[in-house]
C-alpha cells in the first residue's frame, strides 16, 4: 500500500474534466497511489499508508516552468539587477552577461540554488535551457524536479568591443558538433533511470545560428517527438540585426525557415514589427504568429528590469497563441513571475481586465503541459500525475482569506508553499527541499560570485572592474 491522502483539504484546485477548465473545490481529499492521483475532491474512503492534514492548506497542481536558465543566472544576483547598457536597446545580453558567470564548481551550485528555489515556489516541471555539462542530467534528477533538458548550442558567439556595436565571431564547425553533442544529451535524458528526465531540441538564438542548424534542429525535435525551442524577437539588437541581414523580421525569417509551427516554441517573442521599440511597418508578425500554432514563452521578470515587458500578455492569451510561463532569472519564483505578468500586462495595456488571474495560472499549468505535449501534469485529475504543492492558508501573508490564489500569487508568493510532491515523491517537506543543503549551495554559489567578479576585469572590452560596470547601491565610507 502506498496511497497518500491529504486529508479535509480547506481548498482544492481541481481540475474540471467536463469544462476543461480548474475549478475550486472546498474541505475535500486528494489521494494519490505512487505517481499517479487516484481522487479529487470528497471523500477518499480506500486505504492510505500516509494521511496529511489538508485542513489549513490549498492543493494546487505543480506549476510548469518552460524557460529558465539555472547553471548560470543565479549567479547574477546583485551584478545585473539594474544593470543594462544604454547604446545596445538597455539589452544587458551583450555586453556584461558574457563577462559574468560561474566556473565549473559555481555552476554545479548554482543550478543547485536554482532547482531548489524553484521547487520552493511550487515548480514540479522544469525546462532547464543550459550549455551542457558534466553532471548535468545526474544533478537534475536528484533534485526531485520532473525535468526536460534543452542543451543550447549555436554557430557563433556575440560579443562588443566598443559598448553599442555587437559583433558575430562565427563557427559553423563547431555549432554542428555542438548540435550532435546536444542531440546525444537529449537522447540520454529520455533514457535516464530516474524516468522523471525527457528532452528539448534548442538551438540558442536565431542572430547566432545559421538556417542550416535551425532548420536540422526542428527537423531532430520533430523526428524525435520532442518540443523545439528558441530564443527570438527578445531584444533591439537581434530585431535589427535579423533585418538587416534577411529583410525581415525575426519571426517572418523563422516562417521562411520551416519552423514556426506546431511544436516550436519561441522564447520571449516581444519585438514583433508593431512594439514601440522598433520600426518595420509592413509586417504583421501578430497575425503571423497567431496562424502558425508555435507557442511563446513568456518570462516578464527579465524584461522588467530594462524597461521592457511585451504588448500585451493578455493579447497574446485573447489571441489564441499559446502562452507558457518561465522564470528566465532570479529570483527563480514561478509565483511571483505570475504576478509580474499580471501587473505589467495591465500598467501597458491601462486596463486591470486585460489578463485576470485565472489566465496566468492556467498558462503556468496547463498551458505549460500543453506546449511540452502532456495532459498529465499542470492539473489534478484521477490518472493525471502526483506532482503538486500544499500552501498554508493561514501563513500571515495569506491572511485575511478570501480567495486562496489571490492571496497566493499577489501577496504571499513562495512564503506559504510548505510541501511539494514530485511524481508522488515529497520533494519538499515542511518548506524544507529534500535533495540538497540549500545553505552550503548558496554558501559555494558566493564564492564563485567572488571569483567570477576578480574574473570580469581581464574580459571586459574597457578593462572595467565589476563595480564599476555594475556600482554598489551606495558607495564604500
Amino acid at each position: 500500500m502506498s496511497v497518500t491522502v491529504i486529508r479535509n483539504a480547506a481548498w482544492i484546485v481541481a481540475w474540471d474534466k467536463a469544462a476543461e477548465a480548474h475549478r475550486y473545490v472546498q474541505d475535500g481529499d486528494v489521494a494519490f497511489d505512487g505517481d499517479r492521483i487516484v481522487h479529487v475532491g470528497g471523500r477518499y474512503e480506500g486505504p492510505a499508508a500516509t494521511e496529511i492534514d489538508g485542513r489549513d492548506r490549498l492543493v494546487s497542481p505543480g506549476l510548469v516552468n518552460i524557460h529558465s536558465h539555472p547553471s548560470s543566472e543565479a549567479m547574477n544576483k546583485g551584478f545585473l539587477d539594474e544593470l543594462g547598457s544604454p547604446r545596445l536597446g538597455m539589452s544587458s545580453l551583450y555586453e556584461f552577461m558574457p563577462l559574468f558567470g560561474p566556473d565549473d564548481e559555481g555552476r554545479q551550485a548554482c543550478a543547485e540554488v536554482t532547482y531548489s528555489e524553484l521547487l520552493l515556489s511550487g515548480v514540479t516541471t522544469l525546462v532547464d535551457l543550459s550549455p551542457a555539462w558534466d553532471g548535468w542530467l545526474d544533478t537534475f534528477a536528484a533534485s526531485g524536479l520532473r525535468g526536460i533538458a534543452a542543451p543550447m548550442y549555436r554557430s557563433a558567439r556575440w560579443f562588443t568591443d566598443n559598448g553599442h556595436e555587437v559583433k558575430y565571431e562565427w563557427d559553423e564547425a563547431a555549432g554542428r558538433a555542438a548540435m550532435d553533442a546536444a542531440l546525444d544529451l537529449v537522447d540520454r535524458a529520455g533514457k535516464h533511470p530516474s524516468g522523471r528526465l525527457s528532452g528539448m531540441v534548442s538551438p540558442s538564438q536565431i542572430d547566432t545560428c545559421t538556417p542550416e542548424l535551425i532548420r536540422d534542429s526542428f527537423a531532430a525535435a520533430q523526428d524525435r517527438g520532442v518540443p523545439f525551442q528558441i530564443h527570438a524577437a527578445q531584444s533591439v539588437v537581434e530585431f535589427t540585426e535579423i533585418t538587416r541581414r534577411h529583410g525581415m523580421t525575426p519571426l517572418e525569417w523563422l516562417d521562411s525557415l520551416g519552423v514556426l509551427r506546431p511544436g516550436a516554441i519561441i522564447g520571449h517573442a516581444i519585438f514583433l514589427n508593431d512594439y514601440g521599440h522598433v520600426f518595420w511597418p509592413e509586417a504583421n508578425d501578430f497575425k503571423l504568429l497567431q496562424d502558425s500554432g508555435a507557442a511563446v514563452a513568456h518570462c516578464p521578470t527579465v524584461f522588467q528590469r530594462r524597461g521592457i515587458t511585451m504588448n500585451t500578455v493578455g493579447r497574446y492569451i485573447r489571441g489564441g497563441i499559446p502562452v507558457g510561463l518561465g522564470t528566465d532569472t532570479y529570483p527563480h519564483n514561478m509565483l511571483e513571475e505570475m504576478r509580474n505578468a499580471l501587473y505589467l500586462s495591465r500598467v501597458v495595456s491601462r486596463n486591470p481586465y486585460d489578463l485576470r488571474t485565472h489566465d496566468i495560472f492556467d498558462a503556468a499549468t496547463t498551458g505549460g503541459a500543453a506546449i511540452l505535449g502532456r495532459d498529465d501534469i499542470g492539473r489534478l485529475e484521477v490518472g493525471a500525475k502526483a506532482d503538486l504543492f500544499l500552501a498554508d492558508i493561514t501563513a500571515p501573508a495569506m491572511m485575511p482569506l478570501r480567495d486562496p490564489l489571490r492571496s497566493l500569487i499577489y501577496v504571499a508568493a513562495e512564503r506559504a508553499v510548505r510541501d511539494v510532491f514530485v511524481d508522488g515523491r515529497h520533494a519538499v517537506v515542511a518548506g524544507k527541499v529534500q535533495a540538497f543543503d540549500l545553505e552550503a549551495s548558496l554558501e559555494r554559489l558566493q564564492q564563485a560570485q567572488r571569483r567570477a567578479e576578480k574574473a570580469f576585469q581581464g574580459l571586459d572590452y574597457a578593462n572595467r572592474q565589476h563595480d564599476e560596470a555594475s556600482p554598489m547601491v551606495y558607495p564604500f565610507a
